[in-house]
C-alpha cells in the first residue's frame, strides 16, 4: 500500500478491534433466543447498527420492545471484554496518526459506551473525533456516518481515506466518495480494485505537505 490523503476515518469491530468472539456470543443468544439462524444474523449484523439488525429480523415487535432488546444486547456487550484484541498493527498506526497530527475519527456503528470499552480493551488510542449511530439518521450502509466524519474533521471527503471490513462499512464510504481501504480479507464485487491489507501490521506514516502519506514496504 502506498497512499496520500489529508484525513483518516476508521471503522471499528473488523478494521481496528476483533471482538469477534463476543459478537459471535452475544448475537448468537439473540439468535437462540428467538429462533432465529445464528449464521445469517452475524452476516447482516457485522457493520451495522445494532437496532438496524433487530429491527430487521423482528419486524412484529414494536418499536418500544425492540428497543429494550438491544438496550440488553448492548448492555451485555459493553461488560464482555475479554478476548478482545486490536487487528494487529491498529495501536502503533492510530499514534503514528496523532503523532504526526493527521486528523482521524472512528467512525462505528456501535454506541459510544461500547466503542470506549473496545478500543480501551485492545488498547487502541481513542481519536478525538468519534461518529457513532446517535449522530446521524441514517447508519451504515448510508454515507452519513462518514460524510459527518469527514465535517467534524474538517477535511473534504474526497481527500479522506476510509477504512473497512464489510460490506455495509465499505458501500458507505464508497458512496460517501471517501477513497476506501478493505481491511482483511473479505470480498466482493464492491472490493474489486480497492487497495487492501491483510492488517495494520508495518504500516508507516510520513508527512506531505499538508497530507500524510501511508506505504508498507
Amino acid at each position: 500500500m502506498d497512499v496520500t490523503a489529508r484525513g483518516f476515518l476508521f471503522d471499528m469491530d473488523g478494521t481496528l478491534v476483533d471482538s469477534t468472539p463476543v459478537v459471535e456470543h452475544v448475537w448468537g443468544e439473540f439468535s437462540a433466543t428467538h429462533g432465529l439462524d445464528a449464521a445469517g444474523v452475524l452476516e447482516y449484523a457485522h457493520g451495522r447498527p445494532a437496532p438496524s439488525t433487530v429491527a430487521h429480523f423482528l419486524p412484529q415487535y414494536s418499536a418500544e420492545e425492540r428497543e429494550r432488546m438491544t438496550d440488553r444486547l448492548l448492555e451485555e456487550e459493553v461488560t464482555r471484554t475479554d478476548g478482545i484484541v486490536e487487528i494487529p498493527g491498529a495501536a502503533a498506526l492510530i499514534a503514528a496518526l496523532t503523532d504526526a497530527g493527521a486528523p482521524v475519527a472512528l467512525v462505528t456503528s456501535a454506541p459510544r459506551a461500547l466503542a470506549v470499552a473496545r478500543m480501551e480493551a485492545a488498547g487502541i488510542p481513542l481519536p478525538a473525533v468519534v461518529v457513532t449511530p446517535a449522530d446521524v439518521e441514517h447508519g451504515k450502509p448510508a454515507p452519513d456516518p462518514y460524510l459527518l466524519g469527514a465535517r467534524r474533521l474538517g477535511v473534504p471527503i474526497a481527500d479522506c481515506l476510509v477504512f473497512e471490513d464489510v460490506e455495509a462499512g465499505l458501500r458507505a464510504g464508497i458512496d460517501a466518495g471517501a477513497r476506501t481501504v478493505v481491511v482483511g480479507s473479505y470480498a466482493s464485487a464492491t472490493t474489486e480494485g480497492l487497495t487492501r491489507l491483510p492488517d495494520h501490521t508495518g504500516v508507516a506514516v510520513t508527512c506531505v505537505g499538508d497530507a500524510f502519506r501511508l506505504r508498507t514496504a
